[in-house]
This record gives structure tokens, sequence and C-alpha cells, in this order.
């Protein structure tokens, strides 16, 4: 087998890879950090609900977005193995197979806003109906950092391929690497010391520039096996 990107087209390959990773960067900041961070008051269960309930379309539409990252995730995720499984074929399928479970869990977990906005938008009023609203607002919340557990050990693995055939500059790489360190650092603390999780936040500067730089990469240089040429 050649060492060469073994797909018919690798420039196209990668340029859709980096148009859905763009569709995916797009859904994910905007859903959360442009929509939901602006109706959704933490520990206050009655805001949070008027707000929704005010703003259901858009509430709605940030479900939607979330969706479509999910769905756009798969794609990602299939087409990044066509272009890494010829570097090497188990760490490129172990790679894809725990992106794939992160996609599932995104998926499973948009049900919680999906019933937070059914809840909000009802004609019943009461507290406990508030509990649930923002109950399942934090659980979808949850879910996300759970699902980075799985993606962060994806992005090491996409870091030691792209290491592996020179296919990108080795500091994007290696930014790849601490993006997933820090899904991992940040998931962790979640789960063990909730307390400390704002002290974590200022890290995700690392996966946010490390995401685009690859999406841009992917977008406007492709992905080329540039080891030697064995002989």
């Amino acid at each position: 087998m050649p060492s060469s990107i073994w797909i018919h087209s690798p420039r196209a390959t990668a340029r859709a890879a980096g148009l859905f990773y763009l569709v995916i960067i797009i859904c994910g900041i905007g859903a959360e950090a442009l929509i939901r961070g602006s109706l959704v008051v933490p520990g206050d269960p009655v805001a949070t609900t008027d707000n929704i309930a005010g703003a259901e379309l858009l509430f709605r539409l940030s479900i939607l977005a979330d969706v479509v990252m999910a769905l756009s995730d798969v794609a990602l995720a299939i087409l990044l193995y066509a272009l890494l499984r010829p570097v090497h074929h188990l760490l490129a399928l172990l790679a894809t197979a725990f992106r794939l479970v992160q996609a599932a869990i995104l998926g499973i977990n948009v049900l919680h806003l999906w019933e937070a906005a059914a809840l909000a938008g009802g004609t019943s009023t009461s507290p406990v109906r508030d509990e649930l609203v923002l109950a399942g607002v934090e659980a979808h919340a949850a879910g996300y950092d759970f699902a980075l557990f799985f993606f962060g050990i994806n992005c090491i693995l996409v870091a030691v391929l792209l290491l592996r055939s020179m296919a990108v500059p080795r500091m994007l790489a290696a930014l790849i690497s601490a993006a997933g360190l820090v899904y991992l650092a940040g998931a962790t603390t979640r789960v063990v010391a909730p307390a400390l999780v704002d002290w974590v936040a200022p890290a995700y500067l690392i996966p946010v520039v490390a995401e685009l730089g690859f999406c841009g990469w992917l977008i406007v240089k492709g992905l080329e096996d540039r080891r030697p040429a064995s002989r």
C-alpha cells in the first residue's frame, strides 16, 4: 500500500472534513455561548424558566444546532478515518470509535433540553416545573462534559496520527493533543471536584485555538502524508 493518503481525492476529502468541523464549531459556540448562555441563570430556576418561555423558538433553535453538530460529528469522524487510516489503521479506528461515541452521547443528551423546552413552554406553572427546567439544562451540561472524556481521547489519538504522518505542523499537532488533555481534565474536574470547574474554564482557550487551527488547515491546506517514501 502506498504511504500517501489512500483515497481518490485527499484534498476534497480534507476540505469536506474542514467544512463539517466549521459547522460543529459554529453550532457549538452559537448554541451554548450565544443562545443558552443568555437564557440560563445558574441557581435561579424561575428566571431560567421565564427566559426560556419568553424565547422558546430561540431556545429550540439552539437544540436544532446541537442536533446538526452531532450529525456533523459523525460525518467528520468518518472523513478523518478515511484520511488517517493509511498512517495507522488501528489508531485511526480507535480515534473514530471514540469520536462516534462522543457524537452518540451528544445526540442523546439533547433530550434534556427538549424536555426543558416542553416544560417551560407548557401551560402549567409551579416551582416544581421551574426546578425541572433548570435540572434539565444542568443535566445537559453534565452530559456534554461526560462526552468530553471520549473526545479528549480522540484528540490525543488524532494528534499522534498527525505527528506520525507529518501532515500538519508539529505545533498544531501538539495543540490538538493539549486540547485533548484539557478536555479530559475539565471532564474529570466536573466529576470529582465540581466546585473547581470555574478554575479550569480558562484552559479551554487551548481547545478553541487548536480546533480552529485544525479546521482552517483542513480547509486551506488539506492532509497529505509527508513521511519519506519507503524504498
